[in-house]
């Protein structure tokens, strides 16, 4: 038996999402599936896991009311259900939830506990709307989506303080410093980041953030095409806190990837390298 063997282990599930909620929800229930399998105790979903449509108002039709129950709310069903059948915790990517705007919807990051209990809920904080340089491409998500409040959110979870971030975050590492400051020992960033923009700052911000703040950063993607001709960059990810890469998905495909998380080691790196303490602000 390793020693890595008696750690807890967590997951990141890398999909290639469609454009129809029952096959994605099909997939990811698949995906659960081999995480418990493979020993996970957290299993993250990414970004937009139950819909990557062909157009960016397809969300609209399918956004749900706050609270899973009553057969009309599908996508929070399944988590639901998926956390008490395997007995997981599982971050559940982003869902789209209802606001009081007919044509915009809450890019909301939930937290089940392995019970089945909902036990947080973030809104995205910081919208993609930019133009990417050097290429054609162009995004406006507060067409669609309504931006959470600023307010960092990290929850207690039995292998560690967990702090939620959703794709486009990794931009904006004052975000990160205060969930550290609130405790974080472990970070998820559930993405689709595009390929293009992938390929040129996945790996740096990734690792930046878990260094930075001396967490582990657990960062599942989308990858490959979508419905909306869209191509994300898949490579998900769980680095140390020390920036080193644990685990890492190697397709553009659906694909499950599982590493350890070591609390002691996140202790004893913050006790003798103590950067977080150090910190002079101006």
């Amino acid at each position: 038996m390793t020693a890595d063997s008696n750690l807890p282990h967590v997951a990141a599930i890398q999909m290639n999402s469609r454009g129809e909620v029952a096959p994605n929800l099909a997939c990811a229930d698949d995906l659960l599936a081999d995480a418990a399998r493979r020993g996970a105790q957290l299993a993250v979903l990414p970004e937009n896991f139950a819909l990557m449509g062909a157009h960016e108002t397809d969300k609209i039709g399918v956004a749900e009311a706050d609270g899973a129950g009553n057969g009309h709310t599908p996508i929070q069903d399944f988590l639901a259900e998926a956390a008490r059948k395997y007995g997981l915790w599982i971050v559940g990517g982003t869902i789209p939830l209802a606001s009081d705007e007919p044509d915009r919807v809450y890019p909301s990051c939930p937290v089940y506990a392995d019970n089945g209990e909902r036990v947080a809920r973030y809104d995205k904080i910081h919208l993609f709307d930019v133009g990417v340089p050097d290429s054609a491409e162009a995004y406006r998500e507060s067409a669609t989506f309504v931006a959470g409040p600023p307010t960092p959110h990290v929850v207690d979870t039995p292998i560690g303080r967990l702090g939620l971030s959703v794709c486009y975050d990794l931009r904006f590492p004052e975000l990160y410093r205060a969930m550290a400051a609130e405790g974080a020992e472990i970070v998820v960033a559930p993405s689709a980041f595009t390929h293009t923009t992938g390929s040129a700052h996945w790996h740096v911000l990734t690792r930046a953030r878990a260094i930075e703040n001396l967490v582990t950063m657990i960062a599942p993607n989308q990858a490959g095409h979508h419905a909306n001709g869209r191509r994300t960059y898949g490579h998900s990810l769980i680095i140390d806190p020390w920036g080193q890469i644990k685990a890492e998905a190697q397709s553009e495909a659906n694909e499950v990837i599982v590493a350890p998380i070591d609390r002691a080691r996140i202790a004893s790196l913050r006790e003798g390298f103590p950067c977080l303490s150090h910190r002079r602000l101006f």
